[in-house]
């Protein structure tokens, strides 16, 4: 960096105390060494002046490439300083520039700030108001579903009730415990018709040799066809319809004394007590098939009355017979539609309005069916519950109408079963 100061190093003050050193040194010698010729000493003194001569003209060129030197590195720090000056002003630049840039990004995220706060106070203030909705909604459901609870315990309750009354009138009514004994004789009658089978095996393998009988003469039998009668209305009190009459009271006879538990469909399955049998035949004979009846006291009862009159109309006009029932409410309606099942031995096909039971709460539409059934050559049969305070005065007009009249001493309040 500094060439000329590595070419031309400065005198030292050793290299410029030197000559002042020398005469001293020169004296001393020549004292020490007084014996020598003076010619040597004359010689000596000669050189050392010749060399104090070139010092003296060697110290003011070093002195001035010294002073040289000097000039220049001052330059160069001027230089150098004027340099990091512009460097200095370089880097403020830059760093006002990103102050500036970041004054601005913290406005902005300033900005932001305020947005999402303003935001977050919007939706906070919208979940204050949903939570006030929602907790409304949750309190009209909860008290909806409270007041359902509370209707459904008090139904329950009723059937509970009602359940438990028609226990007690099957506990009571040998009608109701019949069907326990019926099974029991089921089960006897089949073990009876297994040992019997066996026992005709058994017979069957003994080789038992019997006398030759003699053929019975052939008689020859007659048959006698009653003269067809067109099929009209049903008039079982009159005289000339005695073999109805036979077949009815047989009928009868056969329900009450020989009960088949396990008949064809139409058929009476049920116990027939002889209070069943004198009601039934009181509506036949006395009544003429049109008429009222006193209750039995439960609706059960009832339902096996009237079983027995459907059962023997469809023994003497078959599927012509179609039966209306009218009650005022589908659940007296559906303790009919269960009794008529049970007692008669048919199911739900057997139930509809082109089926053999057609069920109705009005007399109007119980009036209308019967019209078109009579127009269709069918007979229809209007049984008319107890729970039914008035009668139509439409239903009289067809030839076969039952109804049962409550007991005034066994008044009982329908109203308790619901």
């Amino acid at each position: 960096m500094y060439p000329e100061e590595y070419q031309n190093p400065q005198p030292t003050d050793e290299s410029l105390q030197s000559p002042e050193e020398s005469p001293t040194s020169t004296n001393e010698q020549t004292e020490n060494l007084s014996v020598e010729p003076v010619l040597e000493s004359t010689t000596h003194n000669s050189t050392v002046d010749t060399e104090q001569n070139n010092l003296t003209s060697v110290l003011p060129i070093a002195n001035s490439q010294a002073s040289n030197s000097k000039d220049e590195f001052v330059v160069q720090q001027q230089e150098e300083i004027t340099t990091l000056g512009l460097e200095d002003q370089a880097e403020v630049q830059a760093t006002q520039q990103r102050l500036a840039e970041l004054q601005k990004q913290e406005q902005a995220l300033k900005a932001e700030i305020a947005d999402l706060q303003a935001a977050y106070k919007t939706l906070q203030a919208q979940m204050n108001q949903t939570q006030i909705l929602m907790g409304n909604f949750v309190q009209e459901t909860l008290s909806s579903l409270e007041q359902r609870k509370n209707a459904l315990q008090i139904s329950v309750e009723q059937l509970e009730r009602r359940q438990e009354r028609i226990r007690n009138e099957m506990r009571t009514t040998f009608a109701g415990a019949s069907q326990e004994l019926a099974i029991r004789v089921q089960g006897f009658k089949d073990y009876l018709t297994g040992s019997l089978q066996d026992l005709a095996a058994a017979a069957e393998q003994l080789q038992l040799v019997s006398a030759p009988k003699p053929e019975p003469e052939k008689v020859i039998i007659k048959e006698v066809r009653p003269a067809e009668t067109q099929p009209g209305t049903p008039q079982f009190a009159q005289q000339q319809f005695q073999d109805t009459t036979k077949q009815i009271r047989r009928l009868i006879d056969q329900y009450r004394t020989k009960p088949d538990y396990y008949g064809p469909p139409w058929q009476l399955r049920r116990t027939f007590e002889p209070v069943h049998a004198e009601r039934v035949s009181n509506w036949f004979f006395n009544q003429g098939g049109r008429g009222a009846l006193r209750t039995m006291g439960s609706r059960l009862q009832n339902i096996l009355v009237s079983s027995a009159i459907i059962s023997i109309l469809h023994k003497l006009y078959g599927d012509r017979v179609r039966t209306l029932v009218l009650a005022n409410t589908p659940e007296r309606l559906g303790e009919w539609r269960r009794g008529l099942q049970d007692c008669l031995g048919i199911g739900r096909p057997d139930f509809g309005p082109d089926r053999g039971v057609v069920l109705f709460e009005s007399p109007e539409a119980v009036a209308q069916k019967a019209e078109r059934l009579e127009k269709s050559n069918q007979l229809p049969l209007i049984i008319i519950d107890d729970s039914e305070e008035l009668i139509s005065l439409a239903l009289l007009q067809f030839p076969l109408w039952l109804a049962f009249a409550p007991d005034p001493k066994m008044m009982r309040s329908y109203e308790d079963d619901f």
